[in-house]
């Protein structure tokens, strides 16, 4: 019987110098793989993202070999940037570590600062304006001693929308801005659904339409965030009751010999009814 790596030229390693040099492997223009050469930052946002959520799936699942081979490939997609970057005479996957490094050292001062830093530990408010103080950096010439963050200047843009609506919220929270109990925020909720109500009332959708819509998902967020639930599991879960409910009723449709789409929505709504049942 062979084994996993007869024939080939190199042995798995925990090294992180091995996965390094595979990804340079990879990518020689000369002797490397034509798909992984001609690759660009944009052509693998998607299995960037796509790893990420694998990851998610596994710790869902609470499958640790599986989550072990996931951020396996969520570290590969790292290294992929990074000898991209490289590439092109940018970072390398050196400075990536360097940066976080840096940045973990920065954001901990009661792990990492002085001695007096550390007897005094973490103070509230501590996270948040050193996050700030980050980001305000990051986009401005300022010095530090010149930064007025503001609240919500550390929710990143690129982040799903729901997730960061509630992000958004919980910043705003914290210097006050949020409403005393759950039920205004259903108040606000009703008032919004009229506001999109009257939009619609009127035709096809428009632009303030989409504008009012947004609003009734913010708010629908801002429950969620009161009742210290997380929006985002909440609708996947619905998402994978309706898948099996929706596969329930076709099976139903075609058990008594009916084409699914060929039912009238009564039909349909009856065999909803009873997909729910089981």
């Amino acid at each position: 019987m062979s084994t996993f790596n007869e024939y080939r030229d190199l042995e798995p390693s925990r090294d992180i110098e091995r996965l390094l040099e595979i990804m340079n492997r990879l990518r020689d223009p000369e002797s490397g793989c034509a798909w992984d050469i001609k690759q660009t930052f944009e052509s693998i946002i998607p299995y960037t993202i796509e790893e990420a959520y694998e990851v998610k799936d596994a710790i869902n699942r609470k499958d640790l070999n599986d989550l072990c081979e996931e951020l396996g490939d969520l570290l590969l997609q790292v290294v992929y940037h990074a000898k991209m970057a490289e590439d092109q005479g940018g970072f390398s996957f050196g400075d990536v570590v360097l940066a976080v490094t840096r940045k973990m050292i920065w954001r901990h001062p009661h792990v990492f600062g002085t001695k007096e830093q550390r007897e005094q530990g973490m103070q509230p408010g501590d996270w948040e304006r050193i996050k700030a103080a980050e980001n305000s950096l990051k986009y401005t010439n300022k010095k530090e001693d010149d930064i007025s963050p503001s609240a919500v200047a550390t929710v990143p843009s690129a982040l799903p929308a729901l997730i960061r609506a509630v992000k958004l919220q919980k910043k705003a929270s914290n210097v006050g801005f949020d409403w005393n109990d759950v039920d205004a925020v259903f108040d606000k909720l009703n008032e919004e659904i009229d506001e999109l109500k009257q939009e619609i009332d009127d035709g096809a959708p428009t632009e303030n339409a989409i504008e009012e819509l947004g609003d009734v998902l913010f708010v629908i967020a801002n429950i969620a965030r009161h009742l210290k639930i997380d929006p985002e599991s909440a609708l996947d879960k619905t998402n994978k009751k309706f898948v099996s409910r929706f596969v329930r009723m076709e099976q139903l449709a075609r058990d008594a010999a009916n084409n699914f789409e060929e039912l009238n929505l009564d039909q349909q709504e009856e065999l909803w009814q009873r997909a729910k049942k089981t």
